[in-house]
């Protein structure tokens, strides 16, 4: 068969038309040393901190220690397919992570891919997991109120949108239940949510996701899950990305919620990377810049000035303490970069009170500032009625003989807590929680048995829905009680008319039944 050669001409201009002359310079270096999740490499001379570093069998790491002979490279993946002598190259980006709307309603890992099974997530913009804090002047004074849906918080220890809030407190005592709760009435408020589980079971991260789908939550949260099979690189890494993931929305004029639970795992993955890496120890063994690696992290949460877009990000972090033992070296370091904390008291968790929140070591530094003002004047005396309740309660246990004024207040301390008290993810409305407060502290609540009080609440606000939604959209629109006394008339109403207590409902029982056999 002949070929003409005019075509072969034509064929051989047409691949030059598309040559281009490119060459690609990567910067490759040799792995050293392999193992626990860290590598080392040399010929690495202009790497650098925090860059993303590429293997040969395409796992990824990130650069941290810079030095003189080698570069020390934690390893974002699974570390066991990596050899001595395998190239290392530098891809000459700062690790960043997808961020953007795609991201709601998905679970993922530490490095913003998906882990939930429902495909890819098409984003197009990314972030650098670390970026510098806004500054002061960037800033401006947290003034707008982030309701908890929870009574004993938005009363005792009030938290405003840009704030941090630690809470802290033993294992098993209900601190992510508070921050669960919170996403949870977040619903309709506009609000972006950020979970972000470190160290935990994947089966434990599971039945969060699964709790937040339930109440309609999921929709407006991503979750970053780094679990405790994870490498610790995955750990350390997981509260930094999803910082990232909230800023895109900060930026952009959203207000945004995240939760880090919790930072004393995330601190304990940093440990095992620095002693590996040979950094110096310090006390209790973490490396000396343990409190940066948290500052600089919590510092990113923030009231954006109006020329910035006027965006927040509220911060929940979460710490593990050792037999409430405040005093620890990590605990006393969040404490103190963080803007109040929430104590969770085990003693009180086990005794039923529930949350478990300790009013005497909690405090919100900012967050009275942005309290309703409703809210402000019906808790203005809660804080100094648990303490009298608190002190009263232990000396009342061993005297019998106590004069009417202290039986009073142990009867209005009882009745207090009893309110306090809130079933798990029942976040109520602010009217809601104004009524039962305003009810306590205006003495409604006096005469009603203490058993009574959880079926009092309930139905009070059925019948105020029912009867006087009026008082409790007032108080929804001006954030101020009603000038007149229309919510005590209406808390009236309910007692007098629509309230039968235990001991009423057994002797209208008995009644009914002494008519029946009368009938008979």
């Amino acid at each position: 068969m002949s070929i003409k050669t005019e075509e072969i001409s034509s064929l051989i201009k047409k691949q030059l038309a598309g040559y281009q002359d490119e060459i690609v310079v990567a910067e490759t270096g040799t792995v050293t040393y392999v193992g626990d999740g860290v590598a080392r490499a040399d010929g690495l001379e202009n790497a650098m901190a925090g860059e993303l570093l590429e293997f040969s069998n395409g796992v990824y790491g990130m650069a941290q220690n810079l030095e003189t002979s080698d570069v020390g490279i934690v390893v974002l993946g699974d570390f066991t397919g990596i050899r001595e002598g395998d190239t290392v190259k530098r891809t000459g980006r700062i690790l960043e992570v997808p961020v953007g709307d795609e991201l709601l309603g998905r679970v993922v890992d530490s490095l913003g891919r998906p882990i939930d099974g429902l495909g890819d997530i098409k984003t197009t913009k990314s972030r650098p997991i670390e970026k510098k804090a806004p500054g002061v002047m960037q800033r401006k004074s947290v003034s707008v109120p982030l309701q908890t849906g929870i009574k004993v918080i938005d009363a005792l220890v009030p938290i405003g949108r840009g704030q941090r809030e630690l809470i802290i407190g033993d294992r098993k005592t209900g601190k992510t239940s508070i921050a669960i709760d919170t996403i949870i009435n977040q619903k309709g408020n506009g609000m972006i949510c950020i979970y972000v589980a470190i160290g935990q079971k994947e089966s434990t991260v599971r039945s969060q996701v699964e709790t937040l789908r339930k109440y309609g939550a999921l929709d407006y949260t991503i979750v970053v899950s780094a679990s405790a099979s994870n490498p610790a690189p995955m750990l350390y890494i997981a509260p930094y990305a999803g910082a990232a993931m909230g800023e895109e929305f900060m930026y952009n004029g959203k207000d945004v919620l995240i939760v880090y639970d919790d930072l004393s795992k995330q601190a304990d993955a940093y440990r095992e990377l620095s002693l590996i890496l040979r950094r110096p120890p310090g006390r209790e063994a973490y490396p000396g810049d343990i409190f940066y690696t948290h500052s600089r992290l919590l510092e990113r949460a923030a009231r954006l000035s109006d020329d910035m877009g006027g965006g927040s990000m509220t911060a929940l972090p979460i710490i593990q303490t050792q037999a409430g033992d405040v005093s620890a070296y990590i605990p006393t370091n969040v404490i103190s970069i963080t803007d109040g904390q929430i104590f969770l008291n085990s003693d009180a968790f086990y005794a039923g009170q529930r949350p478990a929140i300790d009013a005497g070591t909690s405090v919100s530094r900012v967050g009275g500032d942005a309290q309703v003002k409703a809210m402000k004047k019906v808790s203005g005396t809660l804080r100094l009625d648990i303490a009298a309740y608190n002190e009263l309660a232990s000396f009342a246990q061993f005297g019998s003989d106590l004069d009417a004024a202290t039986q009073a207040r142990l009867a209005r301390g009882q009745r207090t807590m009893a309110v306090l008290k809130q079933g798990l993810h029942q976040p109520e409305t602010v009217p809601e929680q104004v009524g039962i407060l305003f009810a306590l502290t205006r003495g409604y609540l006096d005469d009603v048995p203490v058993d009574d009080l959880p079926r009092f609440e309930a139905e009070m606000k059925e019948f105020m829905h029912a009867n006087h939604q009026d008082v409790y959209d007032g108080i929804t629109k001006t954030g101020k009680l009603p000038t007149d006394d229309s919510l005590g008339n209406a808390i009236k109403d309910f007692k007098d008319n629509a309230f039968q207590t235990t001991a009423q409902l057994e002797a209208a029982k008995k009644g009914e039944d002494v008519d029946k056999k009368d009938e008979q």
